[in-house]
């Protein structure tokens, strides 16, 4: 799916990203990092971090999607996969220390086979 897909009004819509992820609200802010006010309240829905951090999340399970053949799995293996070069960390542990960047850069890399 596009990121303009889980978004309404130029937001990450939860409801989106639940429906698409076959899972609840309440894990989508676990996941981020948040609350569940995060994902619920309007006013923290709309602050940046709350945005970046959706985005973040959405942009690595499609980009690894078409690895696993549905958004649920790549969700699935955002959680809970450690990966090879981050100390057993999980994608989601990752993201919510500020390393989306490196997570993308070592998706790139094992799409190129450099840890195949």
């Amino acid at each position: 799916m596009s990121l303009a897909q889980y978004a309404d009004d130029a937001l990450f819509a939860p409801r989106k990203i639940v429906d698409a992820l076959c899972t609840t609200s309440k894990e989508i802010g676990r996941t981020a990092g948040f609350g569940k006010d995060a994902i619920q309240r309007k006013d923290r829905l709309r602050s940046d971090r709350t945005q970046r951090r959706l985005r973040e999340m959405i942009e690595i399970v499609n980009k690894v999607e078409p690895r696993f053949g549905s958004a649920s799995i790549a969700y699935a293996w955002y959680r809970s996969e450690p990966l090879s070069g981050f100390s057993g960390q999980t994608a989601m542990q990752l993201i919510r220390n500020g390393r989306a960047d490196e997570v993308l850069d070592y998706i790139e890399a094992v799409d190129a086979g450099v840890y195949a």
